[in-house]
């Protein structure tokens, strides 16, 4: 069967046990055991479900729905209720990671067109230095000074540039999270512009010969910001993705769905501008070597890799349907 017909076929019993899950979540006492009977058959049957779709239909928005319905249902069949510190954990390692994982091309696409952006006024302002001032905001144009950069003479040197990029790249993470209700437009425009903005930095200071010392003020903690800005990046396309293309499901069903797992990505970048923030505040400002900054940057990307490729292992070990299914139950 096509995944039209599949949807059309099985989602009668789908909504059965999203509203078997509300019931059970409230824990009334009017719960019977027939309820509880018809909750454990309704998600054996959702996780086969899912099963098949992940097989047949893997890019399709219907095994996403499955997997986060079969999800939920194994956490109210398997878990008590949780405190709210290992509800924090669970968040970061589980739905958090496993969001990322899910939408990780939104992600790839949001950091392209900020790479964009950053090479159009890259190429620019290397041609012609004076393009800075018809690129940058008009106060920070005038303002720059790249031979002050790791001096405390000028009036902008490394620690002030690299907090006013910090504050600027969380404007930029709302800003791009935000812009998916416009159909992605806008997140698309604050990537891009943005992306604008670094280039344009970028090649000022290597017209200045000063590309080795401006970087060594912006990787360390950059690394992590710019990590965090195309994850919600990613979750701004996104929404505008599935409001532009909704499938099979309507585009008010996908506004609040695709809400909620956006709000989810931007929420998981919270921790990443907390570690760009100290590494900005203890390690960019410090007199410690170039070079030491530099390492501090290859750390935090380290460190994000394995944090990617630890949940990618533990995701997959947690994958439910190992079981072995009868297909012919679908046909």
């Amino acid at each position: 069967m096509n995944v039209k017909q599949f949807v059309k076929q099985y989602r009668e019993e789908w909504e059965q046990l999203e509203q078997s899950v509300t019931i059970l979540h409230k824990r009334s006492k009017k719960i019977t055991s027939a309820d509880i009977h018809q909750f454990q058959r309704l998600y054996q049957k959702a996780a086969q479900h899912l099963s098949y779709s992940q097989t047949y239909f893997p890019e399709e928005d219907v095994t996403q729905y499955l997997n986060e319905l079969v999800s939920k249902s194994h956490n109210l069949l398997y878990k008590d209720q949780i405190s709210s510190l290992k509800q924090i954990q669970h968040f970061f390692s589980t739905t958090f990671i496993h969001l990322l994982l899910d939408q990780w091309k939104f992600v790839i696409i949001a950091m392209f067109l900020f790479m964009m952006g950053a090479l159009a006024s890259y190429i620019s302002v290397l041609q012609d230095p004076l393009h800075m001032y018809s690129i940058l905001p008009a106060d920070l144009a005038h303002s720059i000074d790249p031979n002050s950069l790791g001096t405390n003479n000028g009036e902008i040197d490394g620690p002030t540039m690299s907090a006013a990029i910090m504050t600027n790249n969380i404007q930029v993470a709302i800003l791009a999270f935000a812009g998916g209700v416009t159909f992605g437009v806008g997140t698309i425009y604050v990537l891009i512009s943005n992306g604008i903005l670094v280039g344009a930095l970028a090649a000022l200071y290597w017209h200045y010969g000063k590309a080795y010392d401006f970087w060594a003020y912006i990787v360390p903690h950059g690394m992590v910001e710019l990590t965090a800005i195309f994850i919600a990046g990613g979750a701004g396309l996104l929404m505008g993705y599935k409001l532009l293309v909704p499938g099979h499901f309507s585009r008010n069903y996908q506004l609040k769905l695709q809400a909620k797992r956006s709000v989810q990505l931007l929420l998981g970048t919270i921790p990443l501008f907390v570690i760009a923030g100290l590494i900005e505040g203890y390690i960019t400002p410090s007199a410690i070597s170039l070079e030491a900054k530099y390492f501090v940057a290859v750390i935090t990307v380290i460190g994000l890799t394995a944090y990617i490729l630890i949940g990618k292992v533990l995701r997959k070990a947690q994958a439910p349907g190992h079981h072995r299914t009868n297909w012919r139950d679908f046909d």
